[in-house]
C-alpha cells in the first residue's frame, strides 16, 4: 500500500509496518460454521438515509437546496435526510422494537443513493460527516441497537480520486491498473452512442467504473476501508453486488480482516439467488434472503399479487401452500443452520417495489410480517413499511418517510408491527428454535419450532374463511400450549387421535407456545 494513495485520498490510516499486505486466505477448514449470535436475535430496519429523516441540527453551507421533503422522488434528487435525523428518531425505532440498522451507503458520493463512491474514508457531508456517524453509533449502542453499513467495493463513482488521477494523466498515472482501462483518454461522459466507454463499468454504466480487485494495492485499499470502519465502531458490512468480485480468496481475506477487528461483526452479501458458494463459513455470515421474499409474497398475496416487476432472480406469481412449503424447505436445505439463523429475511428493499405495492393487500402484508417474525432468520423491515408507505419500482420505492404529514400514517399497521416484533422478541424459540414443517395444503401452512424444552406451533391461514387443521402434536403435551397470537381472541383447540385440532381465523396466524 503506497503513501501516495493516502495523500491523494486525504486520509492517513496506518503505516505499512502496522498492516503489511495480506497473504491469500486459506481455503475453508473443517471447523464448524459460526455466525454472530446477536444477529440471530436481531430485528433489522433498513434505512435509505436521504429519505428517512432530516435533522435541524445539521448546519449545511448556506444556499444548499434540497427537494421538498415528501415530494415525489426522482432519480437524481436529494431530499436532505441525514444521520442525525436517524439519531433523532432512535426513540421511535426503539419503541417499534428494532435492534439493528442497515444503512444504504453513507460515504462521499455524487448520487442520492451513494452507490457512486468517491471517498470510502469519509462520510458524506450532506449526511453530517464523520461526526454524525460517531453520534449515531454512540447513541444507537446506548440503546443496544447495532449499525451495519453498506460496502460498495466492486465499483466506484467517476469522482473517485484514483479514477480522476487517470482522467488527468492517462497512461502515466500510477493508478492506471486500478481499473480495467482499455485506452485513454477515458470517455467517462460518452458524447454519443458511437463513442463507447473505454473502461469496464458495472452493467456498462459509465458512472460506475469497475475496480480491478486483482491489483494488490486495490485489495489493500478495500481491506483498509473495511478495517477502518469496524474500528470506528460499526457492527458489520452489507456487501453490494459481491458476486461481481468473482474471487473467493478476496472475500476470504476480507472476512479475516473484518473478524480480526471484531469477531462479532456481521458480513451479509447481496446475493439474490442460492448462495452456497459464499456461505460455507469462510466468506459471508449470510445474504439478503430474497429466497424468502418471493415465496412469502407469492403465497400470502396469491389473489392480488402484481407480476409486472421483473428481475432475473426474483419473480412473483400465485402459489399454494404445497408449493410454498417446498420452496421454504429448499431454502433452509441450502445451508447450515448457523447460516439460516443469520439470514436477512426481507419483504422488500430499495432495489424493488414496496411489499404493499406488490401485494396490493394489507392483510397479505401482515401475514408476511408474521412469517418474518416466526421463521428462522433475522427479519428486516424496509423503512416506512410499518406505517403503510408504498411505491413501485425505483425511484418510487424510495419515498421520504412521512414525518411531515402523520395523516398519511397507518397507525393500525404500526401497532401491528410493534406487536408482531414483540412476539418474536418475547420467545427465544421463535428466534433460534429448530424448524419442522407440519402441514402444507391449500391455503394453510404450519410449522413447529423447538428449543430445549420449549416448543412453538405456528399455523398460517391465507384463506378468507376460518379453517380447522389437525396437527401432529402429542396428546400428552396438548394442555401445555398457550396461545400468544391472535392477541385479542381465543381460538378453540381440541385433541383427537391424529393430534391437536386447531381453529385458525381467516387471513391470520395461530401461534401456540409451550414454555420450558
Amino acid at each position: 500500500m503506497d503513501r501516495l494513495h493516502f495523500a491523494t485520498s486525504n486520509y492517513w490510516v496506518a503505516d505499512m509496518q502496522d498492516h503489511p499486505p495480506h497473504e491469500l486466505a486459506p481455503p475453508p477448514s473443517e471447523q464448524p460454521i459460526k455466525t454472530p449470535d446477536w444477529v440471530k436475535h436481531a430485528v433489522f430496519y433498513q434505512i435509505f438515509p436521504d429519505r428517512f429523516a432530516r435533522s435541524s441540527r445539521i448546519e449545511h453551507l448556506p444556499g444548499l437546496k434540497f427537494q421538498e421533503w415528501g415530494a415525489p422522488p426522482k432519480i437524481d434528487s436529494f431530499q436532505g435526510g441525514d444521520l442525525l435525523g436517524i439519531v433523532d428518531k432512535l426513540p421511535y425505532l426503539e419503541e417499534l422494537g428494532v435492534t439493528a440498522l442497515y444503512l444504504t451507503p453513507i460515504f462521499q458520493s455524487a448520487s442520492n443513493h451513494r452507490y457512486h463512491t468517491y471517498d470510502y474514508f469519509k462520510v458524506d457531508p450532506l449526511l453530517g460527516g464523520d461526526d454524525a456517524l460517531r453520534e449515531l453509533l454512540d447513541k444507537a449502542h446506548e440503546r443496544d441497537i447495532r449499525v451495519v453499513l453498506d460496502g460498495v467495493f466492486n465499483h466506484t463513482g467517476r469522482g473517485f480520486w484514483a479514477f480522476h488521477h487517470i482522467l488527468e494523466n492517462g497512461g502515466n498515472s500510477p493508478y492506471i491498473d486500478w481499473f480495467h482501462v482499455r485506452d485513454w483518454p477515458l470517455h467517462p461522459y460518452p458524447s454519443s452512442k458511437k463513442q463507447k466507454t473505454n473502461y469496464d463499468a458495472w452493467w456498462g454504466l459509465p458512472a460506475l467504473p469497475k475496480l480491478n480487485t486483482d491489483h494488490p494495492a486495490v485489495r489493500e485499499h478495500l481491506y483498509e476501508v473495511a478495517r477502518h470502519w469496524i474500528r470506528f465502531g460499526i457492527d458489520g458490512w452489507r456487501l453490494d453486488v459481491p458476486g461481481e468480485i468473482d474471487d473467493d480468496d478476496f472475500w476470504r481475506t476480507f472476512r479475516q480482516v473484518v473478524k480480526g477487528e471484531n469477531p462479532d461483526a456481521y458480513i451479509c452479501g447481496e446475493i439474490w439467488h442460492e448462495a452456497k458458494r459464499w456461505l460455507a463459513g469462510d466468506q459471508f455470515d449470510a445474504v439478503m434472503n430474497y429466497l424468502f421474499t418471493s415465496p412469502a409474497l407469492s403465497f400470502f398475496a396469491a389473489e392480488t399479487i402484481r407480476d409486472e416487476f421483473s428481475h432475473p432472480d426474483l419473480t412473483f406469481k400465485s402459489i399454494d401452500a404445497k408449493k410454498f412449503g417446498k420452496m421454504v424447505d429448499q431454502m433452509f436445505g441450502n445451508y447450515d443452520w448457523e447460516i439460516n439463523f443469520a439470514q436477512m429475511n426481507m419483504l422488500d428493499s430499495h432495489d424493488m417495489p414496496r411489499a404493499l405495492w406488490i401485494t396490493r393487500d394489507e392483510a397479505a402484508l401482515r401475514l408476511c410480517v408474521l412469517l418474518q417474525m416466526t421463521m428462522p432468520g433475522a427479519p428486516c423491515i424496509y423503512y416506512g413499511d410499518e406505517v403503510g408507505v408504498t411505491g413501485g419500482v425505483d425511484p418510487d420505492c424510495r419515498r421520504a418517510f412521512p414525518w411531515h404529514d402523520e395523516s398519511q400514517w397507518n397507525y393500525d399497521l404500526l401497532k401491528f408491527y410493534q406487536r408482531a416484533i414483540a412476539l418474536r422478541r418475547s420467545h427465544a424459540v421463535l428466534r433460534v428454535g429448530s424448524f419442522e414443517s407440519l402441514h402444507a395444503k391449500g391455503e394453510v401452512y404450519a410449522f413447529r419450532r423447538q428449543l430445549n424444552d420449549s416448543e412453538a406451533v405456528v399455523v398460517f391461514n391465507a384463506g378468507k374463511k376460518p379453517t380447522e387443521v389437525t396437527l401432529p402434536v402429542e396428546k400428552s403435551r396438548f394442555a401445555e400450549f398457550h396461545q400468544v397470537w391472535p392477541l385479542e381472541t381465543h381460538q378453540e383447540r381440541s385433541v383427537a387421535d391424529e393430534g391437536m385440532v386447531c381453529q385458525v381465523p381467516a387471513r391470520d396466524v395461530l401461534v401456540l407456545i409451550r414454555e420450558a
